[in-house]
């Protein structure tokens, strides 16, 4: 049986080896979950599916702490990190509870001709059917969540396939997710090669795919859906701000820090690219500068560690040698800009790199921000706008007129005002568009994504 071997990103040590699921298996375990949705007699009433969630809710506090220390430590997240995602996660599975109530659905209008007459039609909305889930590695605990509660909240089986860097706390999940009592089943993680788990998402007895990685993995496999399968694509971004002259600097600058820096840039709307006005770029580079270097990095489990590792050591030599691409066209390195060590890369600002470089063009997944200096609004955000991407951005000014212009013309998913583009709340829509992403995720987004809609028709033989 393979096996696959779970490193700490932190210093590479051997954290534990787990099986990896055969071609065999998956086909058993997709069939399992077929099996239970086509017999509507397992099927799980909604009351005890509630009682589950909060079951599931109760034990994720209960064992908070462990599944924070898992977590940290396969993924490298610092621990006030993943603490924080640790509460969301919590309260995800509360807002799947919460939201199971409006999953309802409406009178439709008849006898408004002839042919319609005698009639009574309305719409109610079933689970969809076996999802299939495959899940990134940079928020171990709550894209889990999200990828397998709303399917449990609705009554779709899901089987999830868990990133090979970070499997440990999605196995640590389904245990917790059984031990409040949901049959086997209904979730099954599957840690596997690619090969197992396109054969997961490719088989025709999957109804929705779920995906959340790269742009190039997740349209491949879209392209390879059975026919009728729906999906939700969640991929990366090179997220945009807009400083206009009359920004707050004072508020302004914590909030950038936070959200270029955050889980070392490793997250899909990571702060990537500053647009800074000419008449105070020089101010938001230097007060950037002075916080930036002011974090610590460090060994993820040490609670005050602000920046933690990249995942992968071949990760920290990608970003270096972006940066170094950057520097060699003339770009200026306002800190950082070397690698710490083979598993760390040093927080780095980079001021005006030119517009055809990696890191002005592509999606970084580091702890890198470049500011570039504009003139004319309208020219950043065309630049803003110039690439596939498309996922979240934000504006910071003053002037409500230029915040809705702005708004209105960036091409985004979602616009922050005066609030770095990393910010999320699991209720409100959250997605790419363009290359970055089809469909919306959040707990509600997708409960409904994962549930279909029947009509019901009545005819009255009364004269």
């Amino acid at each position: 049986m393979s096996k696959l071997s779970v490193y700490a990103p932190f210093d590479q040590s051997l954290i534990k080896e787990i099986p990896l699921a055969t071609s065999k298996e998956m086909d058993e375990t997709i069939e399992r979950a077929h099996a239970l949705f086509l017999d509507q007699s397992k099927w799980l009433p909604k009351h005890k599916r509630v009682e589950i969630l909060e079951n599931i809710a109760f034990l994720m506090e209960e064992r908070s702490e462990e599944i924070i220390q898992v977590s940290a430590m396969e993924g490298g997240k610092p621990w006030m990190d993943t603490e924080v995602e640790m509460k969301r996660a919590i309260n995800g599975v509360k807002l799947a509870i919460e939201n199971m109530g409006h999953l309802k659905g409406e009178e439709v209008a008849m006898g408004h001709t002839a042919s319609s007459a005698n009639r009574m039609a309305y719409t109610m909305r079933e689970p969809i059917g076996v999802v299939a889930s495959v899940s990134a590695f940079n928020h171990p605990i709550n894209l889990i969540i999200h990828q397998t509660i709303p399917a449990i909240a609705v009554g779709s089986p899901v089987i999830i396939k868990p990133a090979p860097t970070t499997p440990l706390t999605c196995l640590l999940l389904v245990e917790i997710f059984e031990s409040a009592g949901l049959p086997k089943g209904w979730c099954t993680a599957m840690p596997c090669e690619n090969e197992v788990a396109e054969q997961l998402v490719t088989s025709p007895k999957v109804n929705f795919f779920s995906f959340i990685g790269s742009a190039k993995v997740g349209w491949y496999l879209k392209s390879k859906l059975a026919p009728g399968t729906r999906c939700a694509l969640e991929h990366g971004g090179a997220a945009p701000v807009i400083i206009e002259p009359d920004a707050e600097i004072k508020t302004m600058i914590p909030a950038l820090v936070k959200g270029g820096f955050y889980h070392a840039g490793q997250v899909c709307v990571s702060v990537q690219r500053i647009y800074a006005h000419e008449s105070i770029v020089d101010e938001v580079v230097e007060e950037m500068d002075s916080q930036v270097r002011a974090l610590k990095s460090g060994n993820p489990l040490d609670k005050e560690t602000e920046v933690g590792p990249l995942i992968l050591p071949k990760e920290v030599d990608r970003v270096h040698q972006w940066v170094s691409e950057a520097k060699d066209k003339g770009a200026k390195i306002i800190c950082g800009g070397q690698k710490q060590s083979d598993t760390f890369y040093e927080p780095t600002i980079i001021l005006n790199p030119s517009d055809d470089c990696k890191v002005s063009s592509q999606e970084i997944f580091g702890p890198v921000v470049c500011v570039y200096s504009y003139t004319d609004r309208q020219e950043a955000i065309n630049r803003a706008n110039s690439l596939e991407f498309a996922f979240q951005s934000s504006v910071f000014t003053k002037d409500i007129n230029v915040a809705l212009d702005t708004v209105k013309k960036l091409n985004s998913t979602a616009v922050m005002v005066n609030d770095h583009t990393a910010f999320r709340v699991d209720w409100m829509p959250f997605g790419g568009r363009d290359s970055s992403g089809l469909g919306l995720g959040s707990i509600p987004h997708s409960m409904h994504d994962m549930t279909r809609e029947k009509l019901m028709v009545i005819k009255s033989h009364v004269l």
